[in-house]
């Protein structure tokens, strides 16, 4: 088994959460090594011609023209700090998630909540005044928007849930998400305003789907069905043999097993017809024997 069969069959054998933080890591860990062979070969332009290829455009005209980026934006790190608190967040939030919820719904949080994130940069963008000057330059990147789903979204499905921080002892769910949230609002003005934008759709999502499940509502459920059909087209099917067998047990094949079981199927018919006129009674030993022979079937 080389190198790559065995990365693949350790990624199968992880659970949901492990699986999401291993291809933000993944990728992250690709273009920094591609990174590396730029510099070298003083092609450094093109790390940054990667990057906006998967980056999320706040231009819907660009959007267009790159349609895959509304998914490949939110796995999609370039700085170490940045993909190291989403990580962790998305562990430590993942962790409580699965404690109350499936891997399917972790899933389809983080990929929506991702979703909700990209609109609401792009809609802000291209709405407010603000943006105008930077739209056609500005683009979103990283797994905030989704893992801001995933926190806020536990957060008010369980919103007592308690957990021990440093320095600050017992703290409910919910106080960390809103405090979280009126981050992202209040920086909106001092830098990064896309990003906080973003994390504000995700974290909207979130809510709605926390006090909707409540209620009994998995707004989810669709978006699951979705991707349940798309995973199914991409997996091998086995290929179904049969096989039949003559009565002596010698192997026949299929022209022959559906001849041989109409010639069975008309006498049943006739011995059938000859009950209907004469009775039970009237049958002979071997007729007895096949209508016997053919209620065990």
């Amino acid at each position: 088994m080389n190198a790559f069969d065995d990365l693949k069959r350790t990624f199968r054998q992880r659970g949901t959460l492990t699986q999401l933080i291993m291809i933000n890591v993944g990728v992250f860990l690709f273009l920094k090594v591609l990174g590396v062979f730029f510099f070298l070969f003083k092609q450094e332009n093109l790390e940054q011609l990667v990057l906006s290829y998967l980056a999320l455009p706040a231009d819907p005209a660009l959007i267009l023209k790159k349609p895959w980026t509304i998914i490949s934006y939110m796995f999609l790190h370039y700085d170490f700090f940045h993909i190291l608190f989403n990580m962790l967040w998305l562990y430590w939030f993942g962790k409580i998630f699965l404690e109350y919820l499936n891997p399917k719904k972790l899933i389809s949080v983080y990929l929506i909540g991702g979703f909700a994130g990209g609109l609401v940069y792009v809609l802000a963008f291209n709405l407010f005044p603000a943006f105008q000057e930077s739209l056609s330059q500005s683009v979103a990147l990283g797994a905030s928007a989704a893992v801001l789903a995933i926190v806020v979204a536990i957060s008010f499905y369980v919103p007592d849930y308690t957990i021990q921080l440093m320095f600050l002892g017992p703290v409910k769910l919910k106080y960390i998400a809103l405090v979280t949230i009126f981050i992202d609002i209040v920086s909106i003005p001092s830098g990064n305003a896309g990003g906080h934008l973003a994390h504000l759709g995700g974290a909207f999502f979130g809510f709605l789907y926390a006090t909707q499940l409540r209620q009994g509502k998995d707004i989810s459920k669709g978006f699951s069905r979705l991707m349940d059909n798309l995973f199914s087209l991409f997996k091998r099917r086995p290929e179904m043999k049969v096989k039949y067998k003559r009565p002596s047990g010698k192997p026949e094949t299929d022209l022959e097993y559906n001849a041989r079981r109409a010639a069975e199927q008309r006498s049943i018919d006739q011995i059938l017809d000859k009950i209907a006129r004469n009775g039970y009674e009237g049958l002979s030993k071997e007729e007895k024997e096949t209508l016997f022979k053919s209620s065990k079937r």
